[in-house]
């Protein structure tokens, strides 16, 4: 007797077990109202724009950072041998950052260095934007999301305290559970979809500063091989 009613114990305790297991995310999703629904939707879009940015500001940015070691070398050699239409191809074949800085200094010789060093500042501002377009966009996103989350949890919590005032004020600890468990899916999805972007985020401005100190560098050795006694 004593057997029989552990092995139904067990019996029980195992079904349980095997029922919690079967929570889903796609559950609590579908369980959390139109509202939960709207902003894990929004989230998933979110998610889907940093991932978008991400990877095709990463390609650019390792396009824009592939030099030939030998390029400034060339280019003394051209300047100094009064080779200007070389050394502007040689720029236009590199099709680079650098190299369009330096192809705009190569335009501007023959005036005052001060007007060549303002030149390839003005083109240095357009390339640095053209690095970092849409990079703003991952630091909103990092931002927004785990907010857009919190909301989310809001409004569940508003849902599932409707649900037990309307229940005649008795409070169900399953059904406030169950709230809970939907109410926090947005609170952890923001969070994901925020910490996502923040990463992003800095690895892209990380990675682009180092484009942008290879340009100052580059530059400075341009001017200075202006600045050479012929």
């Amino acid at each position: 007797m004593f057997l029989t009613v552990l092995q139904d114990s067990v019996e029980v305790i195992s079904e349980v077990v095997s029922e919690e297991k079967t929570l889903s995310i796609y559950k609590l999703i579908m369980d959390g109202g139109i509202g939960g629904q709207i902003i894990i939707a929004l989230l998933v879009i979110l998610l889907a724009v940093s991932l978008y940015i991400y990877f095709e500001r990463i390609f650019a940015i390792n396009a824009a950072s592939k030099t030939d070691s030998n390029f400034m070398n060339q280019i003394r050699d051209y300047v100094s041998n009064g080779k200007l239409d070389a050394a502007k191809n040689l720029c236009a074949q590199a099709s680079s950052p650098v190299a369009r800085l330096v192809e705009k200094g190569i335009s501007r010789i023959g005036k005052p260095l001060a007007d060549i060093h303002t030149a390839i500042e003005n083109a240095g501002r357009l390339e640095i934007y053209k690095l970092e377009k849409n990079v703003s966009v991952l630091a909103t996103i990092a931002g927004a999301a785990p907010m857009l989350g919190f909301l989310g949890t809001v409004v569940g919590m508003i849902v599932a305290i409707h649900e037990i005032a309307n229940a005649g004020g008795q409070i169900d600890i399953k059904m406030l559970s169950d709230g809970l468990y939907t109410a926090m899916t947005t609170t952890v999805a923001g969070l994901i979809v925020g910490i996502i972007a923040y990463v992003q985020y800095n690895h892209l401005v990380v990675r682009s500063n180092k484009v942008v100190y290879e340009m100052e560098a580059k530059s400075v050795e341009f001017l200075d091989l202006l600045n050479e006694p012929i």
